[in-house]
């Protein structure tokens, strides 16, 4: 398969140290990348660095003799899926928005016949600045996407926007771009996570999911187009930026959040590890250690997926079964009870924590398997059999 060739733009800040990194992890993500530098940018990171890491020479002169035709500023795009910068300087924001062309990476960019995404870097009262804030609606008027800026701490000392957004999520973002719009205007709701069942004021009944999957599959749906609302249980993952996150600890808590987003949503898919049970007899203090053996009444929690699948006109739903045996006969009982259109059937002596995964998708045309591959690539692969089913079903 041809790479994807994306062009990386470097102008000067200090954020520009970080498009090192981001250099690297689009190299590992199979992408073909041609790094521009303004002169700015090589005062903060050497173009050796970025050469070593992309295997490609690095351009900076408008009038780079490498170039045959003396025409970098538009045989560098020639063929471009994208073109990045980050960071993007208030300095360089300001030449896009007005049409200055008096660089190699600025020319490059009006010259250019693919999207162009930009990452701001600065000082927060340099992006807050009127003349920053008019800058970037006009960039956005005119199809240019911003990526960020993000909010924290700043080199200058000071907190607020005008961070760069890490390199993991300018990948993330970048990658999102080449991902088919399968579920454009649709909106799906996403549980994730474990469950945590107090016992009494610091102890709880809980389970070792990573919630792994159901961020991956937030992600996934984000990626193909879809406004993603994400109800997730305790875990240490972060949160896709673009998904509405509701963090819940309880059973109880998962199935209030739920039912007051299940209205709204086209999609349900049930991904969460919810525990089955919770305590009865449970204490609002901790309870002291000491010989006796200590007993526990268990109740059953209620089933969020089957409540939502039996309402009188429930969205598309999606459920997950982790099972230690019978899997694909478990599964399939289960998918028949909870009158599920698809069941995602995994074993959960090998899924849980893990990077990567086999899957198995039952639905009413019988039995697809998906496998071994990461969570992020099994994801995708399940968000394009939902919207197959999906746009068979309702369109």
């Amino acid at each position: 398969m041809e790479l994807k060739r994306i062009v990386l733009g470097v102008t000067g800040g200090v954020a520009a140290y970080k498009a090192a990194e981001l250099a690297r992890l689009m190299v590992k993500d199979g992408l073909d990348v041609q790094v521009v530098m303004t002169e700015a940018a090589r005062h903060f990171v050497g173009a050796a660095t970025f050469q070593a890491i992309t295997g490609h020479p690095v351009f900076t002169d408008l009038w780079d003799e490498r170039v045959d035709n003396g025409m970098a500023h538009i045989d560098l795009t020639r063929g471009a899926e994208a073109i990045l910068v980050a960071p993007a300087s208030a300095d360089f924001m300001a030449k896009l928005a007005h049409g200055r062309a008096d660089d190699l990476l600025s020319t490059l960019c009006l010259a250019r016949d693919c999207p162009l995404l930009l990452a701001p870097a600065m000082n927060r009262q340099m992006w807050e600045a009127p003349p920053t804030q008019r800058n970037a609606a006009q960039l956005k008027a005119d199809g240019v996407t911003l990526l960020g800026p993000a909010s924290g701490e700043q080199a200058c000392g000071e907190v607020g926007f005008g961070r760069m957004l890490a390199p993991e999520d300018l990948l993330e973002a970048l990658d999102a771009r080449f991902q088919p719009k399968r579920l454009s205007g649709l909106k799906v709701l996403i549980t994730a996570g474990p469950t945590f069942e107090p016992i009494d004021a610091v102890r709880g009944i809980t389970n070792s999911s990573s919630g792994k999957m159901g961020y991956a599959v937030a992600r996934a749906a984000l990626e193909a187009g879809a406004e993603v609302t994400l109800i997730s249980g305790p875990t240490c993952l972060a949160p896709p930026r673009e998904a509405k996150t509701v963090a819940v600890s309880s059973a109880q808590e998962m199935l209030a959040a739920v039912e007051a987003a299940a209205d709204a949503a086209d999609i349900f898919i049930g991904v969460a590890a919810v525990a089955d049970y919770y305590v009865l007899n449970r204490s609002e203090q901790k309870i002291k250690k000491d010989a006796h053996i200590l007993t526990l009444e268990l109740a059953p929690n209620p089933d969020i997926l089957a409540n939502i699948s039996s309402r009188p006109k429930p969205p598309f739903c999606v459920g997950f079964a982790a099972e230690s045996e019978n899997l694909e006969e478990y599964a399939e009982l289960k998918r028949r009870r909870k009158h599920l259109p698809l069941i995602v059937a995994n074993d959960v002596t090998e899924a849980v924590g893990a990077d990567a995964v086999q899957l198995i998708l039952l639905d009413e045309a019988g039995k697809h398997v998906l496998e071994q591959a990461d969570k992020r690539t099994q994801a995708r692969r399940l968000i394009a059999h939902i919207a197959q089913l999906y746009n068979t079903r309702y369109q």
